[in-house]
This record gives C-alpha cells, sequence and structure tokens, in this order.
C-alpha cells in the first residue's frame, strides 16, 4: 500500500513506462497469438491492461478515460497494436495527472468501494501497479511464442544480454 503520492508516482513512471516497451514491440499480426485455444490472446491481454487503467481508478473515484471500460470482460480488443499501445499511453498519463491533482498523502488511507470490499486508496495504487506487472509478465510469454523481442524491464532481457555482448545467463 502507498502512503506517499510520491512514491507511486515514481513506481509509476517506471512501470509504465516498462508496460509501454511492450506494448510498443507488438504487431498487428502478434495480436491473436494465445497460449491455448482457451487462454486470452496477446491483443486480449494488451487491451485488458489498457482497459484496466480507466477502469481501476474510476472505480476508486478519478476520471481516467481510454478504453470503454463500460463492459471490460466482454470488451473486443482493437486489431491495431498501435491503437492499444497509445490508449494505454493516453490512460497511463492521465493516471498521473488525476493522482496528483485529486489524491493527497493524507487521503490515500481512505478507504473507496472496490469489487465488494473497503480498499484504501493506497491500496487501489499498489494493486493497480502489481495487476500491470501480473499480466505484462503474461504478455513478455505470449510475445516469445510469437516471435517477438521482449524488452527488459528489471535487468536485461534474454535477447538484450546478446546485445551488450554477455552471455544470457541461465
Amino acid at each position: 500500500m502507498y502512503r506517499s503520492i510520491t512514491d507511486f508516482l515514481n513506481d509509476w513512471r517506471y512501470e509504465s513506462h516498462s508496460t509501454m516497451k511492450c506494448l510498443n514491440m507488438l504487431t498487428d499480426a502478434s495480436l491473436a497469438q494465445s497460449v491455448s485455444p482457451e487462454g486470452r490472446t496477446l491483443g486480449q491481454l494488451a487491451w485488458h491492461i489498457a482497459e484496466t487503467l480507466a477502469e481501476m481508478p474510476t472505480r476508486a473515484g478519478l476520471t481516467v478515460t481510454g478504453a470503454d471500460t463500460g463492459a471490460e470482460e466482454n470488451s473486443i480488443p482493437p486489431t491495431s497494436a498501435a491503437t492499444i499501445a497509445s490508449t494505454y499511453e493516453g490512460s497511463a498519463k492521465q493516471v498521473t495527472e488525476q493522482v496528483q491533482a485529486h489524491w493527497t498523502d493524507a487521503s490515500l488511507t481512505d478507504e473507496v468501494e472496490m469489487y465488494g470490499r473497503k480498499w484504501t486508496k493506497g491500496t487501489v495504487l499498489s494493486v493497480l501497479i502489481k495487476h500491470q506487472a501480473h499480466h505484462r509478465g503474461q504478455l513478455t510469454i505470449l510475445m516469445r511464442q510469437a516471435g517477438l523481442l521482449v524488452p527488459g524491464m528489471y535487468g536485461p532481457s534474454k535477447e538484450e544480454w546478446a546485445t551488450i555482448g554477455v552471455p544470457s545467463p541461465k
């Protein structure tokens, strides 16, 4: 749980940038990649990440637009990787602006109704980041299966080790 807007914004800047690195690697053709016939496709997963940036903060009382959040679970993702990336990017910027404009360090302990439970605003921000990181991990697996390069986030990716002339750790 966050107790400081500054701490959240520092993490958000890094985490949203890491997600953008992934989304910018997607191609229109790669959006159909799935791990199994029952699983989400790369496009559905990427769109879910983008949708959540409008859905979760809005439930918590902020105003973030972007993806249509009216029927998120049944939403049909765009067929354009660029559209998904630009939607995410716009919503991520709005998250920053809305948190800075409407929440304070003191208000992070205020409770809001979230999915039938009471969460503090600081918890909402923490879950927003963790939700994104969780799905970004899934995204990178599908990216590899689709033959895309995976960018490093918390250190070099397998592909990036080679570009710096170091053998990839096993």
